[in-house]
C-alpha cells in the first residue's frame, strides 16, 4: 500500500548558505515537509520512477524504468498499479497522446509501446530491423498526430499511429538526442546531450534543422516550448537555462543559483513559468521570465531525489524523484 504525505509550510527560496542548505536537507531527510501546496506520493520499491504525464481521468503515468512497467497512480487515494509492458522492458518517456492513451519509449524492447486505459491493450513498435539499439529517450507528437520519438545513441524517427509504418534516421552528429517537445504551431523539436545541439524537425521528410547553442558543449538535454513558441532548454554541462526564440533565432542564457548546478528537467507551465530540476542542488527551481529571476525552489524529498523529467496540467506540476521513488505534485493554483 503506498503512503500519501501531505507537505505543510512554504515554498522554500534559495539558501543563502552552505550551513542552513546542510541543516534543511537533514530536516527534509527526515520529515519530507516542505509546503502546504505539495502532495508527495510514494511508490513501489525498486520502481525508478523516470518520467510522469497526466492521464486523462485525473491519474498519473509514470514509468516504472527498473521493473519494465507503466505505472498508474491515483492521486486521490494515492493508490497505484503498474501494468508491465513486456519482457526485457525498460520504459523511459511516457506521454498522453491526441488518442488519450500513454504512450511510452521504450529502450529495453527497442521499441515504441501504447497503453489504451479503456480496456488494457498494449500495442508494440519495435525499431525497424538494422537499426540497432536506439537507447530510446523522449517522445512527442506533431500538428498531424504523429508521434515522433529520440534515441541517445544517435537517431530520431516516427510513429505514424494510423499506419503504424516506423522510420528512423541518424542524427547527423552522432550519439545524443534525447529531450523533445512540440512547439505551439505543431513543430517538433529535440535536443542533443552528447552532440550539444538543438534541432528542428521536418515532419514530412524527416530531415533536421541544426541550431547551434551559444555555449559549445552545453549538453543540451531537455527541451520545452512556452505559449510564445519560444524553447526553454538546460545545459547539464554549462549549469545555464537557456531561451531559444526560433521567430528571430536569438538566444539567451541564465546561469542557475549554486556553485555547481546541473540543470537537467525543463517544463513550462499554463502560466508560463518555467521548472528546471538542478542535480547540483537536489531541487527544482522556478523560473519567471517576465523578471528574468528564480523566483522558488522547491527541495527533494530526501538525498538524491533526481527529478529526471518534469510535466503537468493546469493547476499542478509533477515532479518524479528516481532517486527516492515518489511523485511530488506541486500545486500552482493558490486555491
Amino acid at each position: 500500500m503506498t503512503r500519501q504525505i501531505l507537505l505543510v509550510g512554504c515554498a522554500l527560496l534559495a539558501l543563502a548558505s552552505t550551513a542552513l542548505a546542510a541543516k534543511e536537507r537533514s530536516q527534509i531527510a527526515a520529515s519530507a515537509q516542505i509546503s502546504d501546496m505539495v502532495t508527495l506520493f510514494e511508490l513501489p520499491k525498486g520502481s525508478q520512477p523516470h518520467d510522469v504525464a497526466p492521464a486523462p481521468d485525473g491519474k498519473i503515468w509514470y514509468t516504472a524504468q527498473a521493473q519494465g512497467a507503466l505505472g498508474i497512480l491515483d492521486p486521490v487515494s494515492g493508490k497505484v498499479m503498474q501494468v508491465p509492458l513486456g519482457k526485457g522492458s525498460s520504459p523511459h518517456g511516457v506521454i498522453q497522446g491526441p488518442d488519450g492513451m500513454a504512450w511510452i519509449t521504450d529502450s529495453g524492447q527497442n521499441a515504441i509501446v501504447r497503453y489504451n486505459p479503456a480496456g488494457g491493450k498494449i500495442d508494440v513498435w519495435k525499431l525497424p530491423d538494422g537499426t540497432g539499439p536506439g537507447n530510446l529517450n523522449t517522445g512527442a507528437f506533431d500538428s498531424r498526430g504523429v508521434h515522433w520519438f529520440t534515441g541517445q545513441n544517435g537517431v530520431y524517427g516516427r510513429v505514424d499511429p494510423a499506419s503504424g509504418k516506423v522510420d528512423v534516421w541518424q542524427d547527423p552528429k552522432g550519439r545524443g538526442p534525447y529531450g523533445m517537445a512540440t512547439a505551439p504551431d505543431g513543430n517538433v523539436w529535440y535536443v542533443s546531450l552528447a552532440g550539444s545541439h538543438l534541432a528542428k524537425i521536418d515532419s514530412v521528410s524527416g530531415e533536421i534543422a541544426v541550431v547551434e547553442p551559444p555555449r559549445p558543449g552545453a549538453g543540451l538535454r531537455r527541451v520545452w516550448a512556452d505559449s510564445k513558441g519560444d524553447l526553454w532548454i538546460t545545459g547539464w554541462n554549462s549549469g545555464e537555462l537557456y531561451r531559444y526564440r526560433p521567430s528571430n533565432k536569438s538566444w539567451k542564457t541564465w546561469k542557475l543559483p549554486g556553485d555547481a548546478p546541473k540543470p537537467y528537467a525543463v517544463y513550462v507551465d499554463e502560466r508560463d513559468m518555467v521548472w528546471v530540476s538542478d542535480f547540483g542542488d537536489n531541487s527544482t527551481r522556478v523560473f519567471n521570465p517576465r523578471s528574468g529571476k528564480f523566483t522558488a525552489r522547491y527541495p527533494g524529498s530526501g538525498e538524491g531525489a533526481n527529478v529526471r523529467q518534469i510535466l503537468g496540467r493546469k493547476g499542478q506540476v509533477m515532479l518524479p524523484e528516481s532517486g527516492t521513488e515518489r511523485i511530488m505534485v506541486i500545486r500552482t493554483d493558490d486555491k
